[in-house]
């Protein structure tokens, strides 16, 4: 079964090496592992320190990682640490990150990569997150008895592991020395398969917002626009089928004095002129729109929208806002919601959020609101307006929330800090 494991792998990195020819995240996906063992033999050549290695698929799991990077930074300063990726949008993005000593792709999980990858690394401790599950990777670490961890875990019953035929599956689950979900639910299927060595840990990703609240920068421009009042509708990460509903619904609110602070997931120029026409469509004229790039604290006073297009200050600016729209929810599915929620307000998203526990949880406790189209945003919308008392009591059922989900990085931490020999 891994012989045959290791043989899709192999088709897979030739069939990806086909796409790279004319799709380009598969180009940078194939570009970035280009001399990539040669690169690690230059700096990891002549190292005499521990390494910690952390791998993320992507962005999203990169996140739910960083506080547990930081911690363990702050904690061994004697271990350098190594951030592998295995998707471009995880490294385009965070490969200076500052708090690695080294980051780069994860080689194709082939044999001869793993043996090779692992043997030139030889890491004293690895931590996988969420999701990743390369069975040559794993089966290498414990053949070298390396304790390696899987965090922020989270299992469906659908998953191969609980299948019958997805024994090898388990087998590579059973050979972490612990693995920490993020809900009972994980921890009770992995117990159904026999893995004890698990616990609920909870999402770092509480710990991470946490932190950026209660560390973030002032934006002055953001600020200003916000004014005495913040009057504000934060509408974050949003696709032009959030904006051809979110638009229209915050017509009458931008007219009795509220704002609209939109951040737009994608920032290429075609789609902010578009968010600029659809803003026109319901009388807001040109002089009362200004784009961040452009914007000066006086301007921004003055106007009624803001759209910011530049990249990394979205989890900050939801404090300049009453009211917090989350994009997404019209498409794929909604983004990041916590960021939103630890600022303490009311969040709104549309109906595609089912992969998300924390949607659904601050559903539960009344601190979120799903609509389905336009007329349902904006009378949600606007009962926040008119009822003031209930926005606050949604507003502190979600920052509780927050703050009563902190701990997993600690928990994490404690624990698997235990396996290291210093």
């Amino acid at each position: 079964m891994r012989a045959l494991y290791s043989l899709g792998v192999i088709f897979f990195g030739i069939s990806i090496r086909i796409a790279s020819l004319f799709n380009s995240k598969a180009k940078l996906w194939v570009s970035g592992r280009k001399n990539l063992f040669e690169k690690l033999e230059s700096y990891f050549k002549n190292n005499n320190s521990k390494i910690a290695w952390f791998h993320c698929a992507s962005l999203g799991e990169f996140e739910q990682g960083r506080p547990i990077i930081e911690e363990f930074k702050k904690r061994n300063s004697d271990f350098k640490i190594l951030l592998t990726f295995f998707s471009p949008s995880g490294y385009e993005v965070r490969k200076n990150f500052p708090g690695a000593d080294f980051v780069c792709y994860l080689p194709l999980d082939t044999v001869a990569n793993a043996k090779r990858f692992v043997e030139l690394i030889n890491p004293t401790i690895v931590y996988f997150v969420k999701y990743e599950f390369w069975l040559n990777f794993l089966f290498e670490f414990r053949k070298r008895k390396i304790p390696h961890f899987l965090v922020s875990a989270v299992f469906r019953e659908d998953q191969i592991f609980f299948k019958s035929y997805g024994k090898i599956f388990c087998d590579a689950l059973k050979g972490f020395s612990y693995i920490f979900t993020q809900e009972s639910k994980s921890l009770d299927l992995l117990n159904s398969i026999g893995i004890t060595k698990s616990a609920v840990a909870g999402d770092t990703r509480f710990d991470r917002v946490a932190d950026i609240a209660i560390n973030s920068t002032a934006i002055p421009i953001a600020k200003s626009f916000a004014g005495d009042s913040q009057k504000v509708i934060v509408a974050g990460s949003t696709w032009v089928t959030d904006e051809e509903k979110l638009v229209p619904a915050v017509k009458g609110m931008l007219a009795r004095g509220w704002k609209l602070l939109i951040a737009p997931h994608e920032l290429g120029e075609a789609h902010l002129i578009s968010i600029e026409k659809e803003l026109r469509k319901i009388g807001i004229q040109g002089n009362e729109i200004i784009r961040f790039s452009i914007a000066n604290e006086q301007l921004a006073n003055t106007k009624k929208v803001l759209i910011v297009d530049n990249i990394g200050m979205l989890s900050s600016l939801y404090a300049y806002g009453k009211i917090a729209y989350i994009g997404g929810g019209f498409g794929k599915s909604i983004h990041n919601i916590l960021e939103a929620a630890v600022f303490g307000m009311p969040i709104i998203f549309g109906p595609k959020f089912e992969k998300f526990i924390e949607a659904k949880q601050l559903i539960s406790i009344g601190a979120a609101i799903t609509v389905n189209n336009e007329i349902e945003l904006k009378n949600t919308l606007e009962k926040f307006e008119e009822d003031e008392e209930l926005r606050l009591r949604l507003a502190s059922k979600a920052h509780d929330y927050i703050q009563n989900n902190r701990g997993a990085t600690e928990l994490i931490f404690k624990n698997s800090s235990l396996f290291i020999n210093h």
